[in-house]
């Protein structure tokens, strides 16, 4: 089928190239004109601008944006919108926060646009191995875009999971879980690591844990790859972003008095991770002087 895809970063740009696999037209804008150029060949044609997305397409549009979540979405909206139509679907593939999503949907819903939102998971891989697909949708929208969603996906790995707001909901979580479970395999590679009584071959036993282990997953295929070029991990710095969703994820689990410890020391961790050097430490150690006379370093 025909769509556009605003945005044609590390995300976007590999969906264009499997959307085109599965034998789909595509249209395609970017702020950057030498990534639409390097996207156009054969189905896949270029806009000029977001004006242009909407009278390239024939009804019913099926515009996909892709842009980071907040502000560009928001901007890519705004522009986009006055150029479309009643029926026409926008698909918001990004990680925008679910109650942002639900207004949206209900702006565009009064003039006639429906909003489907995908939360999207795969990563750079999604090229090769496809994409988790979350997603948000009327039953109807859902219906009609649903090719869109059988090639970008492996089998069995999209779901409508609710209206509006519901797939960016899930993947809210989605990412709140991946938090923790990063947090655990970090902390247990360092002990590892940090072992007095063996010199231990990360990489090795990443490995080994990958075949037969209750702890294998594709995180720690992740990790095997990567300790096993640098077991030091000498050349990467340990400073950890996060997106905003884990942030989400504690903030609903607070609303709705749900217990996630996990998932909040995990972003905590993160928090710690940008500190070159932590106040609240200096604090600590101070106070530990004071009242029991325990050394403190100098700098």
């Amino acid at each position: 089928m025909q769509l556009a895809m605003i945005g044609l970063g590390r995300m976007g740009g590999n969906m264009v190239r499997r959307l085109l696999q599965g034998g789909h037209e595509l249209l395609v804008y970017d702020r950057s004109a030498d990534a639409v150029n390097a996207h156009v060949a054969g189905k896949v044609k270029g806009a000029r601008d977001i004006a242009d997305v909407a009278r390239q397409l024939a009804p019913r549009r099926v515009v996909w944006v892709m842009v980071p979540a907040g502000a560009a979405v928001e901007a890519t909206l705004e522009e986009l919108v006055p150029h479309l139509g009643r029926g026409d679907i926008v698909i918001d593939g990004g990680n925008s926060n679910f109650r942002d999503t639900m207004r949206r949907a209900e702006a565009l819903k009064a003039r006639g646009i429906e909003l489907v939102d995908v939360g999207t998971s795969g990563g750079i891989h999604g090229l090769a191995e496809g994409y988790c697909l979350m997603i948000g949708a009327s039953p109807a929208a859902y219906q009609h875009c649903e090719p869109i969603f059988q090639t970008l996906a492996p089998p069995e790995g999209y779901a409508h999971v609710g209206p509006p707001g519901a797939g960016h909901y899930v993947k809210m979580v989605h990412n709140g879980i991946e938090y923790g479970l990063l947090q655990a395999y970090a902390e247990g590679y360092e002990i590892l690591h940090a072992s007095r009584d063996f010199t231990l071959d990360l990489g090795r036993i990443a490995k080994l844990w990958n075949h037969g282990s209750v702890v294998r997953s594709w995180l720690n295929e992740l990790a095997e790859r990567t300790l096993s070029r640098d077991g030091q991990l000498a050349g990467i710095r340990g400073y950890v972003e996060d997106s905003g969703e884990g942030r989400w994820t504690v903030e609903e689990a607070m609303r709705l008095d749900v217990p996630a410890p996990v998932i909040t020391m995990s972003l905590l961790a993160r928090f710690r991770s940008r500190q070159e050097d932590s106040f609240g430490a200096k604090v600590i150690a101070a106070l530990r002087h004071e009242f029991g006379g325990h050394a403190v370093q100098i700098k």
